[in-house]
Parts: C-alpha cells; sequence; structure tokens
C-alpha cells in the first residue's frame, strides 16, 4: 500500500509543482523502505451484515488483500512459547487474560506498586517519627494542648515525607495512608490521655473525700479549719487535674463537698455546745480538786448551768445558735481552737500532758520547797478565816 502511495505522478507537461510532490515521494520512500501497511477496500456495500456474509459474496479485491496481510502477520509474529508449548490465538487470548487479571490483582510488580513499595518505607519511617514526638508529652493533659501537639508532630511528619517520597501520581495515596496511620496513633494517645486523666482526678476526688471525713470527725470543730481544709482541696484539685475528665470530677467533687459542708454545719453547734458543757464540768474538777481556786469553780460552775438550765428554759435551739451571745462564743472559741499558728485539735492532748505534769511537779514539789502564796482566795484546811490571819 506504502509503495503504491509514493508512486510518481506522470508529469509530461513538466510541471514544477508535480515534480516537487515527486520529489517529497521520494523522500518519504526513503523512509518507509521496511512499511508493511495495507489498505484494505471495503468489503460490500451492505456494512450493517458484513458478519453474515461469506468470502464469495465480499470484494475479490478485499479478499485477496486480507490474504496477503494474514500471510504478512504469520511471517512476522514469532509463536508465543509457554513451558515449552507454542500458544495458537485462543490460548494466547487465555494467557494474556490471566497476566491482565494479575496486574489488576497486584501479584505482578508494577511501575505503580514499585512506588507504592519504596514510599511504604518512607511512611513507616514518618509515622515512627510522629510517634516518638508523641511520646514524649507527659500525660495527661488538655485535649486542646493535646491537640495542638498532634497537629505540631503531624506537619512536621508531612514535611519530612514530602521531603522523601517518589513519584507524584503515587505520593497522593501514600500520604492518604500516612494520614490514616498517624490518626490511628492519636486515638490511642487520646485514649491513654482519658485513662491518666480519669486516674489522677479519681485519686484527687478520693483524697479530698478522705479529708471531708476527717474533718467531720474532728476532736474539736472549728468552721475555720473546715473551710481552710475546703479551700485547699478546692484548689489542689483545680491546679493539679487535668485532662478530659476533669470537668466531670469536678461536678462530683461540687457536689460531695456541698453534702459535706452542710452536715458539718448541720452538726457543728451541736457539737460545740456538748463541748463547752463538759469543758465546765471538766473547770469544775480542776478549780475544786486539783488546783482548788474557788473563782474557778464558780465560773465553770456558772456556764454549767446557764448551757443546761437557762439556754433550755428560755432558748430554743434555733434562737440560741442565732444569739449574739453564742456569737461571740462561737468567735472565742474559734480563736482558741484553730490559728495560722495554733491547731489545737492537733496539739490538744500534747498540750494537756505538759500542763498536767506541770500541775503534779507544783503540787509535789514546788508547794512544799516554796510554800502556798496565793492571793486569792483558797480553801481553808483548818477552819480559820482570814480576819485572824491578817492580825
Amino acid at each position: 500500500m506504502v509503495d503504491e502511495a509514493l508512486k510518481h505522478v506522470p508529469n509530461e507537461d513538466g510541471n514544477k509543482n508535480i515534480d516537487q510532490v515527486n520529489r517529497i515521494r521520494d523522500s518519504l520512500a526513503i523512509m518507509g523502505d521496511n512499511s508493511t501497511a495495507f489498505s484494505l477496500p471495503q468489503p460490500h456495500l451492505m456494512r450493517t451484515k458484513l458478519c453474515d456474509l461469506k468470502d464469495e459474496e465480499l470484494d475479490p479485491t478485499y479478499v485477496a488483500r486480507r490474504d496477503q496481510l494474514k500471510k504478512l502477520v504469520a511471517s512476522i509474529l514469532r509463536p508465543k512459547i509457554v513451558q515449552g508449548k507454542a500458544l495458537n490465538g485462543k490460548e494466547f487470548i487465555s494467557f494474556l487474560e490471566q497476566i491482565l487479571d494479575a496486574l489488576n490483582k497486584g501479584e505482578i510488580p508494577s511501575t505503580g506498586s514499585l512506588v507504592e513499595i519504596f514510599n511504604k518505607d518512607i511512611v513507616e519511617r514518618c509515622v515512627k517519627l510522629y510517634n516518638e514526638r508523641m511520646v514524649k508529652l507527659r500525660l495527661p493533659m488538655s485535649e486542646g494542648y493535646l491537640q495542638s501537639s498532634h497537629e505540631t508532630a503531624h506537619n512536621e511528619a508531612i514535611k519530612a515525607f514530602d521531603a522523601q517520597h517518589f513519584g507524584r501520581q503515587h505520593a497522593k495515596k501514600s500520604v492518604d495512608q500516612l494520614d490514616e496511620q498517624m490518626q490511628e496513633v492519636y486515638k490511642n494517645f487520646v485514649l491513654a490521655n482519658e485513662y491518666q486523666s480519669s486516674k489522677l482526678c479519681e485519686a484527687l476526688y478520693t483524697k479530698c473525700e478522705d479529708d471531708m471525713d476527717h474533718l467531720q470527725a474532728l476532736r474539736l470543730p472549728s468552721m475555720a479549719k473546715f473551710n481552710a481544709g475546703f479551700v485547699y482541696c478546692n484548689q489542689s484539685f483545680e491546679h493539679q487535674c487535668v485532662g478530659p475528665s476533669k470537668q466531670n470530677y469536678e461536678q462530683r467533687l461540687t457536689k460531695m463537698m456541698g453534702k459535706a459542708r452542710s452536715l458539718f454545719i448541720k452538726e457543728y453547734n451541736n457539737r460545740l455546745f456538748n463541748w463547752l458543757v463538759a469543758f465546765s464540768l471538766v473547770m469544775v474538777v480542776v478549780g475544786r480538786f486539783i488546783i482548788k481556786f474557788i473563782l474557778l469553780e464558780m465560773a465553770a460552775w456558772i456556764l454549767f448551768i446557764f448551757l443546761e438550765t437557762y439556754t433550755r428554759m428560755f432558748w430554743t435551739a434555733e434562737s440560741l445558735f442565732y444569739n449574739p451571745v453564742w456569737h461571740f462564743i462561737v468567735g472565742t472559741w474559734e480563736t482558741v481552737v484553730y490559728s495560722p499558728v495554733l491547731d489545737l485539735d492537733r496539739w490538744a492532748i500534747p498540750i494537756v500532758c505538759i500542763i498536767a505534769l506541770c500541775v503534779l511537779y507544783w503540787r509535789c514539789y514546788g508547794k512544799w520547797k516554796h510554800g502556798s502564796s496565793w492571793l486569792l482566795p483558797m480553801y481553808n484546811k483548818n477552819g480559820r478565816n482570814n480576819r485572824e490571819r491578817s492580825e
């Protein structure tokens, strides 16, 4: 077909244009020496029924050139031999289908799969880099700070991948894999942060609960000490409890401490009243039998009678606790029992022991050595009055 197309055009008149065309055909003929192109004419005018027509019904020129094309193809092609067996057309098509299926399933390496394998190693290194950055964090921490640290480590890993990855078309897929793997690692850190936060806040909550129970059981009830413990517990929890569990435990702590405060206030006045009654009786015993100081004994009896008789006859419990006199007693009690310098609830027993030892020493040695020198009235064993003593 090429040879026929490149034949010279007859130029009997010596037309310059035809000569130019013939020179061009000569140049093309030099380049197309080995061309085996065929031009097949139209087989039949009924194109829609070509598949149903026999060779006898087709154009003889078409049939002849078709046979020439078959011979040419057979001479050019070498038989495909697989496992020592030459394949015919149908066997070769079946073999080709198997090859295509294997390529589609990724069983045969391709350019894309080789790029993915190369980038896979880079993805693993970038995920390791991300994990190393996140492991340095000290959990628990706030969710915002954890998210900020994740974004910083994520961007650093993406930059490292961009500097090392191979290929453009397949890089997008590798980036998606890298992002997916980093998200999985980040989810693990989120769960670990929630666990550590819950563990820390639970410990602080339990400590505050134990402190509130201890303050409820004070030997010497003190509103000032309870308030100090209340404030300290709130501050320590606020500063130390961090992470996603903080809000939940804050609500639980507020509810628990509100109940503890209400219970303490409810029992405070009653316990203080009982302590004052017991204190008055102790002072009666001390003034009468230990130091024998009649004014102390009388004051203690007056306080005892006032608390047990007058308050019950003329005041109700509510009116007593809201009376200015009671407020003065409470203020005095708070000043004595608790202050930044002295916590009497903690040091009451050692102080009482020291005072008892001092009194015992005075009774056994001091009075015998120096004699009695009381300036206030004392009990007189001999029954003599002070008038005779003054004379």
